[in-house]
């Protein structure tokens, strides 16, 4: 029989892939239906950094990996700190199937890294490889914005 503990991991486990899912099915309904907007968009992208963030809290939580776990769910609110300094990173960025792809790669290793029966050595390889890849994705986004800025020259 399982333990307690294993069992609450498999149910918070089957919660956070039905969440997953039912993420990646409505943007997909609102553009098939005509019913995705800009406010859609920005809403999707901040409950997909919130629902990071609590996935690391929660990778972190079990054990499966260190405090620097907390970094994959805390960059993008880094990154809308540092637009705060650096006002050039609010200008708009294209659709990136890029951006997509990491983000559905960082919350599944996520959701495989709460697993009973991913040892912590495995868990906390996989969290540091999705970790790099986003940040990788958002060094490629800040290099566009930075090329795309104008000088005070431009103006």
């Amino acid at each position: 029989p399982l333990s307690a503990q294993a069992t609450a991991m498999w149910w918070l486990i089957a919660v956070a892939t039905t969440t997953a899912l039912l993420d990646a099915v409505d943007g997909a309904l609102a553009r098939r239906t005509g019913l995705a907007s800009a406010f859609g968009a920005r809403f999707d992208m901040e409950t997909d950094a919130a629902f990071t963030l609590v996935l690391c809290a929660l990778v972190l939580q079990a054990g499966q990996a260190g405090p620097w776990v907390l970094a994959s769910g805390l960059m993008r609110y880094a990154f809308v700190a540092a637009a705060r300094a650096w006002p050039w990173l609010h200008a708009p960025l294209a659709p990136s199937k890029r951006r997509q792809t990491v983000c559905v790669v960082q919350i599944t290793t996520l959701i495989v890294c709460l697993g009973p029966i991913v040892p912590p050595w495995l868990a906390s390889a996989l969290a540091a490889l999705s970790l790099a890849l986003l940040t990788l994705s958002f060094a490629i986004d800040i290099r566009t914005l930075a090329r795309q800025r104008r000088t005070p020259l431009e103006t």
